[in-house]
């Protein structure tokens, strides 16, 4: 449910990137009256805010989520300064 905020907020940030464009100010003709750069910096801001939303509430989903890479610990071999990661273990 906490997902769907993100792409949400992520495609309203599309969607005033595409209505910033000169085919979205033809159909909206009063949007020629307000300077691109104002609605281009909200835009780039609600997509990072949507794609930060949606990888913190990923929920351990995938091979790259934040909660897999935080339960994997380094398995080395060797002392000192010449150990090496050979592997990583899972802890739960």
């Amino acid at each position: 449910m906490k997902r769907i905020v993100g792409y949400i907020i992520a495609g309203l940030g599309l969607l005033i990137l595409a209505f910033n464009s000169a085919i979205g100010k033809q159909f909206l003709p009063f949007l020629t009256s307000i300077d691109q750069k104002i609605m281009l910096i909200p835009a780039i801001i609600m997509i990072c805010i949507g794609v930060v939303i949606l990888i913190v509430m990923s929920e351990g989903k995938g091979k790259w989520s934040l909660k897999q890479i935080e339960r994997e610990v380094p398995i080395y071999q060797g002392e000192g300064k010449k150990r090496k990661i050979i592997g990583y273990k899972v802890e739960n």
